[in-house]
């Protein structure tokens, strides 16, 4: 520690303050000390994680049915002309047994609605679960 004892700025008064830079000075010098003279901790704990659970399987795609009508009323099962209403009714009633099949009728632009509505009516009967327009963007206007 140091005192300084003297005249500053004309008071008559002693300045008293300690000098803290040399303790500064030891506490920095004991820090490096301490950091360089710990060892490195590699202290870890252990773990044994159970395995990960395998991925679900991906999801099966349902069956999708291109159900087409053309203008004069003639029907198409995947591109496939249906020839009668009986045959058309037994190909509904396979797809009502899978609740996942999927049934996009696709209208021809100018069938009349009279076809679709009797389509629709012969899904109805059958029980069809899932059914619907498909790639009718020309009908938006």
């Amino acid at each position: 520690m140091a005192v300084s004892v003297g005249p500053s700025g004309g008071s008559s008064d002693p300045m008293v303050e300690v000098n803290t830079t040399p303790l500064i000075d030891v506490m920095l010098v004991l820090l490096v000390m301490l950091i360089v003279t710990l060892p490195i901790q590699m202290h870890g704990v252990q773990l044994e994680n159970p395995p990960p659970n395998p991925p679900p399987p991906p999801p099966v795609p349902p069956v999708v049915v291109d159900l087409g009508i053309d203008f004069g009323g003639a029907v198409t099962w995947n591109g496939t002309p249906v020839p009668d209403t009986a045959t058309l009714d037994n190909y509904l009633r396979q797809a009502a047994q899978d609740p996942d099949t999927e049934i996009h009728i696709r209208p021809d632009g100018v069938a009349k609605w009279d076809y679709v509505a009797r389509v629709l009516a012969l899904a109805q009967q059958d029980q069809v679960q899932k059914i619907g327009f498909a790639r009718n963007e020309r009908f938006a206007q």
